[in-house]
């Protein structure tokens, strides 16, 4: 009997901690600015409906993932796959993206001297990210605009020294991401992610040309550690994110950003 009530109190200690782990809030990572705004909204939305949520906004690229990857956080989002896949492989992590839902970021170029791309001047200064991955990305912008012509079969890892052909001597120069819109007021041209332009109040309706690719790799993800993406609070909070609410304050709130989700 002894033996009995001694493994009857140990199963309602067992029980007792399961369920103050399922009552403990999902923390979710943001960087600030839009991502910031509708995981805020999800998480108002979320603990109307009854489940508590803590947002920690930071304001660098790789806070966000050691917060995950240490267990201070249960998940972020700010990246996209590509992104993810660089730091996974820098810094020896194993984060991965919880599942196909998440957002659009488009990039666009951008100017405050020039009204269309044909009147880019000879010469001009063009302003792109000095990150890797986004720097990338300006280039590519750069030749969809019809503005330069890179090397071939370089994809992602393409920089500004494969550019084989600059008919309008344009100057490319690299800057932090986050001054890139400060820029527009040096530079004749700039690659702006919309994460930073709506954040300082730029209208992404003046861009000379965006880019909003739903290519997967650079779709905005719920990233988490690996053995924790079934989490039943994360996924919980997830399930949330994706409700008509969500995909509306995305639309209405937030222009120029998608909503990416299957029935989205």
């Amino acid at each position: 009997m002894r033996r009995m009530m001694l493994g009857i109190l140990v199963a309602l200690a067992g029980l007792g901690a399961a369920a103050r782990a399922g009552d403990a809030p999902v923390r979710i990572g943001v960087t600030a600015g839009p991502v910031a705004q509708v995981v805020q909204f999800a998480a108002t939305l979320a603990r109307e409906r009854g489940q508590p949520v803590e947002v920690v906004e930071f304001t660098d690229w790789v806070t966000p993932n050691e917060a995950v990857n240490t267990g201070d956080l249960d998940a972020n989002l700010f990246q996209h796959g590509a992104f993810l896949a660089v730091q996974n492989a820098r810094r020896g992590t194993k984060l991965v993206q919880v599942d196909p839902v998440g957002l659009i970021a488009p990039i666009g170029l951008f100017s405050r001297k020039i009204r269309s791309l044909e009147a880019v001047p000879e010469g001009a200064s063009v302003a792109i990210p000095n990150e890797p991955l986004n720097g990338a990305r300006g280039l590519r912008l750069l030749e969809k605009a019809g503005l330069i012509t890179l090397a071939p079969g370089k994809g992602l890892t393409v920089t500004r020294f494969d550019v084989v052909a600059n008919p309008r001597k344009l100057d490319i120069v690299e800057l932090d991401p986050a001054q890139l819109y400060r820029s527009l007021d040096d530079v004749t041209l700039a690659m702006v992610n919309l994460t930073y332009l709506v954040a300082a109040g730029g209208d992404p309706n003046t861009a000379l040309l965006i880019d909003r690719s739903a290519d997967d790799q650079f779709v905005l993800r719920f990233v988490t550690r690996e053995g924790h993406k079934d989490d039943p609070r994360l996924r919980r909070f997830i399930e949330t994110f994706k409700a008509p609410e969500v995909k509306a304050f995305i639309e209405t709130r937030l222009p120029g950003f998608v909503p990416a989700w299957p029935g989205a």
